[in-house]
């Protein structure tokens, strides 16, 4: 895989997993009960990788990578975000998606749960 640091980046966060979904046929990785990253492939069998961003940002990212970012493949559309594993999308633009994607969905949590995930070992 391009990316293949994707995998220890994103279990390297506090309270992060990575699962196998079958009925999808794609890995999460999961925060608590919430999915941050989930790679697997389109209806044409082309690997990506999902995330969630901020609006704005999501579509900065996919003017900016036009045909390599494109709208959550299955996912809400303004939110989610794609990348083709194929593409040309930088290891530090989606380091950086990434980081965003479990920011996003630990803030999602109340104080106590986010103090919870941040303080395990």
């Amino acid at each position: 895989m391009k990316y293949e640091w994707l995998e220890s980046h994103a279990t390297s966060k506090k309270g992060a997993y990575k699962e196998w979904k079958q009925e999808w046929e794609v890995h999460r990785y999961m925060l608590r009960d919430k999915m941050f990253i989930m790679h697997g492939g389109d209806n044409n069998g082309k690997e990506i990788i999902t995330l969630k961003l901020d609006p704005a940002e999501g579509q900065f990212l996919r003017k900016q990578f036009a045909g390599d970012i494109v709208p959550g493949y299955y996912m809400n559309k303004e939110h989610w975000n794609s990348i083709y594993v194929d593409g040309n999308v930088p290891d530090e633009v989606l380091r950086d998606m990434v980081d965003k994607s479990y920011s996003l969905i630990l803030s999602g949590f109340s104080k106590k749960v986010q103090r919870e995930i941040l303080e395990e070992n």
